[in-house]
């Protein structure tokens, strides 16, 4: 390895390695001690852009730890998991498994499912722009169920979770319930899912039942929506599809080049 390559490996180490006292070691092989005070200069703007990058990421999350440990934890997966691409909003996809792995937050378990919803919002935003096709409906009186997809809203995901995510995330996004109601959930370890979908331009998060999770699940998948209705039981179609397209959730119907089933 050329000096140059070996100060430029020893520079990525400084930025991004863990812990950093060996990094700092290590690049003063290279560089007299005002490139030493360089470094650190550039050390702490990465980690002030590793907290800004979070913070706007994950509202939600910042509110629960705080500012202080909110700013430990993006340092710390900052070096675990450094950008891989120029644009810092494409950072953080692997929060919620290295939230989950953290011993230091084992005592909050439902943080790993909170990150989830708000990498699921943070990725609707910038998804495709897609618009209701309200002329497509016809095809439900048209055809068979099995020759049929549902066409949903961009960014639509589904979070299940053994925890209350969905009153966690509507507490603090909408005052929708009181903190207080989602504190209780809470302790009460109410298993909830989190829908999320974008309507407009704005990414939403609501609570939905387990069984229209199930059916949103098969339908992602990419099942017919015969298949998608028997992959659920008690499910009304025509009870939910009206407040599906009014909401924004639910943009069309097309037809399937071939029956699809769900697996």
């Amino acid at each position: 390895m050329t000096t140059l390559a070996a100060q430029q490996q020893a520079l990525l180490e400084a930025l991004f390695a863990w812990p950093t006292t060996d990094a700092i070691n290590n690049i003063a092989n290279y560089a007299d001690g005002s490139w030493a005070r360089g470094l650190k200069a550039y050390q702490s703007n990465g980690h002030a852009l590793a907290e800004r990058a979070m913070q706007a990421t994950y509202p939600v999350l910042t509110q629960l730890l705080g500012g202080e440990s909110l700013g430990a934890l993006a340092r710390a997966f900052w070096h675990a998991h450094p950008p891989v691409r120029g644009d810092l909003a494409q950072w953080g996809g692997d929060l919620a498994d290295f939230v989950r792995a953290s011993e230091q937050l084992a005592d909050e378990p439902y943080l790993a499912d909170v990150v989830r919803v708000e990498w699921a919002l943070h990725l609707g935003a910038s998804a495709a722009d897609a618009f209701t096709d309200r002329a497509s409906f016809a095809l439900l009186t048209q055809h068979d169920p099995g020759a049929l997809q549902l066409k949903l809203a961009p960014g639509c995901v589904v979070v299940q979770s053994p925890w209350p995510v969905a009153s966690i995330m509507g507490a603090h996004l909408y005052n929708r319930p009181t903190l207080d109601e989602a504190g209780q959930s809470l302790r009460d370890a109410v298993g909830e899912c989190a829908l999320v979908w974008r309507r407009g331009l704005v990414s939403q998060v609501a609570p939905c039942s387990h069984t229209e999770a199930e059916f949103l699940q098969a339908v992602l998948s990419g099942a017919s929506l015969l298949a998608a209705l028997e992959h659920v039981d008690g499910f009304s179609l025509d009870l939910w599809l009206p407040s599906a397209v009014q909401s924004g959730l639910v943009l069309g119907v097309g037809l399937l080049a071939t029956p699809s089933g769900f697996r």
